[in-house]
């Protein structure tokens, strides 16, 4: 019997692989075939409107994970099984399903599990318009397609929701977006793109360090400091404070009016006052030369918001007058303010933006960018993005005016950067999402909050099921954390295996160099994972941070081998629900460590990473503990975890070369990605294995026999051999700036 797996609606009921998904389906929702296994959902109505809300049908008895904006900058996971758990803004929804023996008979003695599948409704936009997903108390489940221009109407959205369906979870996200690539034109994969350098090097932001205080000369301060203490930043991203701003609403000697600080406006595109010294000639293009001599700096980004400051511009000042900006008054919609309302807009709302004519926008970035450059900047960090969503009235609306925005500012980066040097931030929605096709780097939750005790954990666990989205389009940014803090092994750990930048905002001198030193090597780079790191399979549709049970699993790879981050986010917060319909956590002292299971095929396709030399089984190096294990690639190893606590697994498939060699390299075993220190490993004969590292210090592989030398650069090195585990290890000395051969001869 074959299993249909194009979606289909028959008698009322969306079916996909012959399983009914939601019943009672409206006569006005329709199907349209998207892929050759894949299709578009849709629905028509009587009447034209730049809001609809349609009825999809009962959506009950599955597991399932949303995505969904809680706010207008951010995304969050929602775990449940019927419709009635799915937010407004739901941007993604991954349903799990068991699949049956198609030859059972129901009540069937005989019935048997074949395996799960799972299916992926993933809105999209259509023309002008953006869609999201929500439910209802009574299971439905519901589409929403908004313009955000009460003068761009429709009467249909046939094309507004992807569906599709596969076995493998991660293959089916995959899948699906380049679908939508394909299909709708707007935005580009990841693969597609360029991604900037910054990425693979150290670095350090000013924003937790100073916030808006930051001057130049606590800059060089922290640079001295970083210096000193033998872990310099490669890239600086130089935030919020360096520009001309004003505010408008604040009387001289008075302080200002609460919520103002979010509508102050840009003045001029030049720096401000704190970076000029008349009396030295010195501004900020002198100042980013001295820095970049004296530190070592290879990247230097600035911040601005996407409308030039959270307020915008301002349309008096004689250095705007050209944009032909003007004040416009934001216009939020229901689904903004249907889960949290967000001060920062609410203040936006009432005071007003100062909007540039998207005729001139490409001008202002232009403008501003090639200012930068000649400065000596890099590249730019760009925040306050889905800001424009609320100012579609008169600009044909919210999807529209994003991607002119976005295409703008993509190409005056291209003009004027090299390497596509850009960082896109409080860019969660859809909108900006999908208009994407150059922008490679987006920040993947809301900040890290350094004196916010229970936000932690969720940083954790948001970045990482976020990035199942995300990770397909851009290369997820975990944000900075501290390296001097409570929270450091769990953030820092977190870093290591997420496949994005590394950076931190400490302040002059308190930063905690053993810290940073599991993540940076001399030289200043990073052994950054290959992939966005992601929820393994088993953890997608439980609750890491509120079920009280669960461990949040995170796997990514490097060349040759896997990483599986174990993390326990459970008792130190909550998530952020208007509802508050979940239960609230036991308190972290009252929870007892929990414990869970790793297995090597947590790591997904890991065969792929294998070849064809894999013995089927793999070596476990595990980074806290320091304990090693050979298993199976079916087995599992149990780990016991305290609260914010973690623990890091380098996975290496053991290969077999010669006379029945089995070997595994595991890179530096003082790194928390250990594994990405090996960049190639060969036979070139029956008795020498050849491993290509970069880095120094504790490097180890697992081997079933002693060998009888080892050799680095060609100068034969001492090593020990732990028989009994087969755990092989030698020091590799020097500053590593350049690549290592390791020769292991049997």
């Amino acid at each position: 019997m074959t299993v249909a797996a194009l979606p289909s609606i028959h008698d009322g009921k969306l079916l996909i692989r012959d399983k009914v998904v939601l019943n009672g389906v409206p006569s006005n929702v329709v199907v349209s075939q998207a892929s050759e296994d894949s299709a578009f959902l849709g629905a028509t109505s009587t009447s034209e409107n730049s809001r609809h809300v349609f009825n999809l049908g009962i959506l009950e008895g599955y597991k399932l994970l949303c995505l969904y904006r809680f706010k207008i900058w951010w995304m969050i996971p929602r775990f449940g099984s019927a419709g009635s758990d799915i937010p407004v803004e739901t941007q993604f929804l991954l349903l799990e399903a068991k699949e049956v023996s198609p030859f059972q008979e129901d009540n069937s003695l005989l019935s048997t599990t074949v395996g799960s599948f799972y299916t992926l409704f993933l809105p999209c936009l259509e023309g002008p318009f953006r869609s999201s997903l929500q439910g209802t108390v009574a299971n439905e489940l519901q589409l929403c397609v908004e313009s955000g221009d009460s003068n761009v109407k429709s009467s249909s959205a046939t094309e507004a929701v992807l569906i599709n369906s596969r076995d493998d979870p991660f293959d089916l996200i995959t899948n699906s977006i380049k679908i939508l690539e394909k299909t709708k034109g707007t935005f580009r994969h990841i693969e597609h793109k360029e991604v900037p350098a910054h990425l693979d090097w150290f670095g350090w932001c000013t924003w937790d360090a100073f916030y808006k205080d930051v001057s130049p000369q606590g800059i060089i301060d922290g640079l001295q400091s970083f210096q000193e203490g033998g872990c310099a930043p490669r890239f600086l991203i130089i935030d919020d404070g360096w520009q001309d701003t004003i505010n408008e609403f604040q009387k001289e000697g008075e302080p200002a009016p609460e919520g103002s600080e979010f509508s102050i406006r840009l003045f001029d595109i030049k720096e401000n006052k704190k970076f000029k010294d008349p009396e030295s000639h010195s501004d900020l293009s002198q100042f980013i030369k001295t820095i970049k001599e004296k530190y070592g700096l290879k990247y230097v980004y600035m911040w601005h918001a996407l409308a030039g400051y959270w307020g915008g511009v301002l349309p008096s000042s004689e250095a705007m007058k050209k944009y032909n900006p003007k004040l416009v008054y934001p216009i939020q919609s229901p689904g903004n303010i249907g889960n949290i309302r967000d001060i920062a807009m609410d203040s936006i709302e009432k005071f007003g933006v100062g909007v540039i004519d998207p005729k001139h926008i490409y001008e202002f970035y232009n403008d501003l960018h090639s200012y930068l450059a000649r400065s000596g900047a890099d590249g730019v960090k760009v925040d306050v993005q889905n800001l424009l969503e609320t100012l579609g009235t008169g600009y044909g609306g919210r999807v529209k005016i994003t991607g002119q925005y976005q295409g703008a500012l993509e190409q005056s980066v291209a003009n004027n950067f090299k390497h596509n040097n850009l960082i896109c931030c409080m860019s969660h929605n859809s909108d900006c999402i999908y208009s994407s096709k150059m922008s490679a780097v987006a920040r993947a939750s809301e900040d890290f909050m350094p004196n916010e005790p229970t936000f932690q954990t969720l940083h954790i666990a948001s970045v990482s099921f976020n990035s199942l989205l995300l990770g397909e389009i851009m290369v997820p940014d975990w944000d900075m954390f501290h390296s001097n803090h409570s929270t450091a092994e769990f953030h820092g750990a977190a870093r290591a295996l997420g496949g994005c930048a590394v950076y931190v905002s400490d302040k002059p001198g308190t930063q905690d160099f053993e810290i940073l030193k599991k993540l940076v090597l001399p030289d200043g780079s990073i052994l950054r994972a290959k992939h966005a790191g992601r929820p393994t399979r088993d953890c997608l549709f439980v609750d890491p941070v509120m079920d009280g049970r669960s461990l949040l699993k995170i796997w990514n790879t490097n060349k040759l081998s896997g990483v599986i981050g174990v993390f326990n986010c459970q008792g130190a917060g909550r998530w952020p629900c208007k509802d508050q319909h979940q239960e609230s956590p036991d308190p972290a002292s009252a929870l007892p460590p929990l414990s869970g299971h790793v297995c090597p095929l947590d790591v997904e396709h890991l065969e792929d990473i294998a070849g064809e030399n894999w013995c089927g089984d793999c070596a476990l190096y595990a980074f806290s503990s320091g304990s090693f294990s050979r298993l199976s690639k079916h087995e599992s190893m149990e780990v016991s975890l305290e609260i914010l606590k973690c623990e890091i697994f380098t996975v290496s498939p053991i290969r077999v070369f010669g006379p029945n060699i089995h070997f595994a390299p595991l890179g530096l075993l003082d790194m928390y990605n250990a594994g990405g220190a090996v960049e190639a490993l060969s036979c070139d004969t029956d008795r020498v294995i050849t491993v290509k590292t970069r880095g120094c210090g504790r490097f180890g592989a697992y081997s079933n026999t002693k060998p009888e030398s080892i050799k680095v650069d060609s100068q034969t090195r001492d090593f020990t051999y732990n028989a009994e585990e087969g755990l092989l290890t030698l020091t590799l000395q020097g500053d590593c700036c350049d690549g290592r051969v390791v020769e292991i001869i049997y």
